[in-house]
């Protein structure tokens, strides 16, 4: 599908749906409100899907994007640049943390060189489809060209679209990129109005001297490129990486397909905020799945009005809050389909 496609077919969630929901919920064999935001949750999943109770989200299936960054140049990040690439190859040999919680899970991974700067080979789970080798240095030009931004949106549509016709019920967000937190956080300014300060963090857990420069860079960026968020493909190219532009891709696809997609930490909640720009009934799909420590993170979620499922103080991406979350997506869901009501239990209400 193409871009224009899969906006074209994001719609508001079910009201009727939602409301059976919520009628349901009330005459379960349970205190009415006794669980909390998980009905909440239910009640909006069913209004994603359409029907009451929702599909249960299994199987799930996780894809981590990758990319890399002009901006590493800028001294944003102690990291070396090929770290992206080797971080690659260790998701394709199973030896990462979020390797670990997918099969935790019981959730598929796959992962998507959407911009590695090193070409990359090999691996079953390995999607080449790499739009450029990096992006450019958003401290000094445009990031990515209007079209290099479309592509990569549109890479993250087709695996999204993809994942849902090889089965999956629910998507989950990842993410691999040295330098990427000082994209997201550019962009979350850009598309909730913070300051930089207030979006940007210690990423891999830099110094005080690397997180002024840090600041520094992305205040100077908008700057620069004078974001519009009512231009989202603009606004995405100038500051985004090419792994956010996949991820707002992959993100709309499942809103497109009516399947919830739950978003990890500030890259994928950066990602979440260009997707509901382009698309703001996208966020009914949108399940958080954690508070990243990133500030950015919770002004991304806060814009969006998510609440996060998770609060760990995590902060490594991969997509690992986005899995430790999934079972908690699955409770919510399943009590719809297995708890009995009043009646048909025969237990007395108050």
């Amino acid at each position: 599908m193409t871009l224009e496609t899969t906006l074209a077919a994001i719609g508001p969630a079910d009201e009727p749906a939602m409301a059976a929901a919520r009628d349901l919920q009330a005459r379960l064999t349970k205190p009415a409100g006794s669980l909390g935001a998980l009905e909440e949750l239910s009640v909006r999943l069913a209004g994603l899907a359409g029907a009451c109770p929702p599909p249960l989200p299994e199987p799930a299936a996780i894809a981590v994007f990758a990319g890399d960054h002009g901006v590493h140049a800028q001294g944003v990040t102690p990291w070396p640049q090929e770290v992206t690439a080797q971080m690659v190859a260790n998701f394709v040999a199973g030896g990462a943390v979020i390797n670990a919680f997918a099969r935790q899970v019981g959730a598929s991974l796959m992962v998507v060189d959407v911009g590695v700067a090193i070409p990359l080979h090999g691996g079953d789970t390995l999607l080449d489809a790499n739009v450029r080798r990096g992006t450019r240095d958003l401290a000094v030009e445009p990031a990515m060209t209007l079209d290099e931004a479309r592509a990569a949106l549109e890479v993250g549509v087709s695996v999204a679209g993809a994942l849902v016709d090889g089965g999956a019920k629910c998507l989950l967000t990842g993410d691999m990129g040295i330098a990427n937190t000082t994209p997201a956080a550019a962009l979350v300014s850009a598309f909730t109005g913070a300051n930089a300060a207030a979006v940007t963090g210690r990423g891999t857990g830099i110094d005080d001297e690397t997180h002024a420069r840090k600041v520094a860079v992305v205040a100077g960026a908008l700057a620069r490129h004078r974001p519009d968020p009512r231009q989202p493909l603009a606004t995405l190219a100038a500051l985004g990486g090419l792994e956010h532009a996949a991820l707002a891709g992959f993100i709309l696809g499942a809103a497109a397909r009516r399947v919830p997609v739950i978003v990890d930490g500030v890259i994928a909640g950066s990602a979440a905020v260009v997707a509901a720009a382009f698309a703001p009934d996208a966020v009914a799909a949108m399940v958080a799945g954690h508070r990243s420590a990133e500030p950015g993170a919770a002004v991304a979620l806060a814009h969006l009005g998510l609440t996060p499922l998770l609060d760990l103080g995590m902060r490594l991406g991969e997509g690992t809050g986005a899995a430790l979350a999934l079972p908690i997506v699955a409770g919510a869901v399943r009590v719809l389909h297995d708890v009995a009501t009043f009646d048909s239990a025969g237990v007395s209400e108050k």
